[in-house]
């Protein structure tokens, strides 16, 4: 018997309680899964890859329906330098009340993304776990122990 979808409600209260129990500076944290799931379920969510424009295009992008996808780098290529325009773009696409799931290559960035958010008024930022292309295995490749491609959720390559 399969088991059935946690609703909006539950997902955000799971990732909620693990934004408690991690101490963290932002509303919450979801797995790759339950990202997906979010989106699927609540057109108000939006899923903000904060990879660089070059990662996008070389390794590939989420394929979800618009308009709950955004891409607002965080740091710019080439160089890595702080996006100095991060906030103005964030306001461009989500009010300070909307569910935003910030994802990144691994995980990382998309934590400092959620913090700041957080802390000039997105109440509701969480992060992707495992990011896209998710942690390095033995041999230094991504995509192969987790992260969003790795779950097999949709996404198109470069």
């Amino acid at each position: 018997m399969e088991m059935p979808m946690p609703t909006t409600d539950e997902l955000l209260t799971t990732a909620r309680q693990r934004g408690q129990n991690d101490h963290l500076p932002y509303a919450g944290a979801v797995t790759p899964s339950e990202a997906f799931a979010l989106l699927q379920a609540d057109v108000a969510t939006i899923l903000v890859d904060v990879r660089t424009n070059a990662e996008r295009d070389w390794v590939g992008r989420v394929s979800i329906r618009d308009p709950q996808h955004a891409a607002v780098q965080w740091s710019q290529y080439p160089g890595g330098v702080q996006n100095p325009d991060f906030l103005a773009q964030l306001a461009q696409i989500a009010e300070k009340g909307t569910p935003l799931l910030f994802l990144c290559r691994s995980g990382v960035r998309s934590q400092h993304a959620a913090k700041l958010a957080t802390e000039n008024g997105y109440a509701n930022c969480f992060n992707i776990l495992e990011g896209f292309e998710g942690d390095k295995d033995n041999n230094g490749h991504r995509k192969n122990l987790n992260g969003w491609c790795k779950a097999g959720l949709p996404w198109l390559g470069a």
